[in-house]
């Protein structure tokens, strides 16, 4: 799994989002175009990430709403 979906497992609950082998890739890949940071690039990714889901429950909502509708 990408080196942040540990510290997801929440986010992807509440989006409804069951990680399994055969989509963590496109899993990923959606995580990383909703932060429009270059696939595989991990550390980057998750710093943004952080930064929409750590901050108030507006930002955080709207990042589970992109991400749902997304997948």
């Amino acid at each position: 799994m990408s080196c942040y979906f540990r510290h997801m497992k929440e986010i992807f609950e509440d989006a409804g989002i069951e990680v399994t082998k055969a989509n963590k890739k496109q899993v990923d890949k959606i995580v990383h175009g909703l932060v429009d940071i270059e696939y595989k690039n991990c550390s980057p990714t998750w710093k943004a990430v952080k930064e929409q889901i750590k901050g108030d429950d507006k930002t955080r909502n709207r990042f589970i709403e992109r991400l749902k509708e997304q997948s």
